[in-house]
């Protein structure tokens, strides 16, 4: 992976180029006109996080571009600062302070409505195992602007970690987290979004397993959460209660962990 800027760069973009590099052990390369896809060439075909104004952009050869985005996260979040509910929420028994660790970042849209929801109290992290994801998600989560101030905060407070789930959870206490969440990459998508085709080629898309869950309720304090396609055979395997919703093609399955 390579970081670098649009063509006409100031100094502020280049500089936060600079620590993404540093902070991702990856090479900054200076734009100096170079085409994206010539920089790849010379790079070995890796992949481009291209820092903007506005957060990042993933770059892969031959495929559609990844510019972050919070997409339906943002207006999930405007819903809950009305004071509407939301079935991910409720299915996880969120309140406000809570600490939240979502397994599967993806774009993070999940973790930015936790981070809503929760308030200035609560800790959000989101855990992301591909490298570039990570890299996109960090830099387009503390730059990018919404135009909704507690949404810009919201996103500013997630904290995201480049590991693997299962080792971010088999090195935390017991009971140190209130909600453990898992959005893993469907096997076959429900829908061609253009906002989510791009994610596919870059996410991890291996199933869940068992231990992953396993680990996940010895961790959390309130709730272990899964979101899948409604009727999957994966919350029967995992040990998932799934949540009844009418006209949804989404379902969420709970394990509920009761510690006293």
């Amino acid at each position: 992976m390579i970081i670098t800027t649009g063509d006409k760069a100031g100094r502020e973009i280049i500089s936060r180029a600079e620590a993404l590099a540093s902070r991702t052990g990856s090479l900054y390369v200076p734009r100096k006109h170079t085409s994206l896809p010539k920089m790849a060439q010379q790079h070995g075909g890796a992949e481009i996080i291209v820092v903007l104004d506005n957060g990042a952009r993933l770059v892969r050869a031959g495929e559609e571009p990844m510019e972050f985005h919070p997409s339906m996260g943002f207006i999930r979040a405007k819903r809950i600062l009305k004071g509407e509910s939301d079935p991910m929420l409720d299915s996880a028994l969120m309140t406000e302070g809570n600490s939240v660790l979502d397994c599967t970042a993806g774009l993070a849209t999940d973790a930015l409505v936790f981070a809503v929801k929760g308030g200035r109290n609560a800790k959000v992290t989101a855990v992301e195992s591909s490298p570039s994801l990570a890299a996109l998600l960090s830099e387009g989560l503390a730059y990018y602007t919404s135009g909704v101030d507690e949404i810009n905060d919201a996103m500013r407070r997630v904290n995201v970690v480049n590991r693997h789930h299962l080792d971010v959870l088999r090195s935390m206490p017991d009971g140190s987290v209130d909600v453990v969440y898992f959005d893993p990459m469907f096997r076959e998508p429900l829908m061609d979004s253009s906002a989510i085709r791009p994610l596919r080629w870059f996410a991890n898309s291996e199933p869940l397993a068992e231990e992953s869950i396993r680990e996940a309720v010895r961790v959390a304090r309130k709730t272990v959460v899964l979101k899948e396609k409604r009727g999957s055979g994966e919350f029967a395997r995992l040990g998932f209660t799934e949540q009844e919703r009418a006209h949804s093609k989404i379902s969420y399955g709970v394990i509920t962990v009761d510690r006293k």
